[in-house]
């Protein structure tokens, strides 16, 4: 475990998988919901990128813009036309909400590749930089677009939720929906917040990513489960906590990988879920819920 190159990997792809359970956390955090969608989002905004570059012409920033507005707009969809009319339907049960959103995932999945093809793309590096060589390390240009996005990305959502009335009302809103609204807080409103700046992190986190890795529209259901990991890991007590639990599955991922082949890497990683969900299912850091 000396090699810094893993390191740097398992740093490179614990951002991603933090970014990730980011968007999730915030809308567990707004409305109490585990919106599963997010890693098709991510996987939408990535191949959407790379084919607007590729086919299109358009340059890589006005792509990845395009891409993340994209994402957002799915997300708002999810919530407008998906989960507020089958929660309403279901007196706000979870289980019928999240089988709609999974069917949603799937359904953002089928929809990409039948529109942009089924075969992998590729997405240039949207931040201009150059490899790095510190001694005998070489730090890709890639993985340090990650790393500084993703820290980028978590300060300022940090700072967002805590000293911004929008930021302060959606914590609120996921304390506790009815009193929130009892006092006057325009709920459907702030949820919405919640699900676009969701979506907004999950197209930046496919966008960065698919630098390194590419991106395929069959990305979305496997990056939705690294990302809700890393939360499970993590915990929803704190923003700064899926950048915990990607940072630990994204260690797990790659020294597991490295020493146990591909497939004991999948073990470690079921392993690890299996840990949290039956001994600490609240993950590292828990929600204290304020009512």
């Amino acid at each position: 475990m000396s090699d810094p190159q893993l390191w740097l990997a398992a740093i490179e792809i614990g951002c991603f998988f933090a970014l990730v359970a980011l968007s999730i956390y915030l809308v567990v955090v707004g409305a109490s919901f585990f919106n599963f969608a997010a890693g098709p989002y991510a996987m939408a905004a990535a191949v959407l990128t790379g084919y607007a570059t590729a086919s299109w012409r358009f340059p890589i920033l006005l792509a990845a813009a395009l891409g993340i507005v994209v994402a957002i707009g799915i997300s708002l969809v999810t919530e407008l036309v998906v989960v507020r009319p089958v929660q309403r339907r279901s007196g706000r049960a979870e289980l019928p909400a999240l089988v709609a959103v999974t069917a949603t995932l799937f359904a953002i999945q089928q929809l990409t590749g039948t529109i942009f093809g089924r075969t992998p793309v590729s997405v240039a590096n949207p931040v201009p930089l150059s490899d790095a060589h510190i001694r005998s390390v070489t730090v890709p240009a890639t993985t340090m677009t990650i790393v500084v996005v993703t820290a980028l990305v978590l300060l300022t959502t940090v700072l967002w939720l805590r000293f911004t009335a929008t930021g302060q009302l959606l914590r609120a809103v996921g304390d506790n929906h009815e009193a929130a609204r009892m006092i006057g807080v325009r709920v459907n409103r702030i949820r919405l917040w919640a699900f676009g700046i969701s979506g907004a992190i999950a197209g930046i986190a496919g966008i960065v990513f698919a630098a390194k890795s590419g991106a395929q529209f069959t990305s979305g259901l496997s990056w939705t489960l690294t990302g809700f990991i890393a939360l499970v890991i993590g915990g929803t007590g704190k923003p700064l906590a899926p950048l915990i639990g990607g940072l630990v599955l994204g260690c797990v991922q790659v020294f597991g990988s490295f020493y146990l082949g591909a497939t004991g890497s999948s073990v470690a990683i079921f392993l690890v879920a299996l840990v949290f969900f039956a001994f600490r299912p609240e993950g590292v850091f828990q929600r204290k819920v304020r009512v």
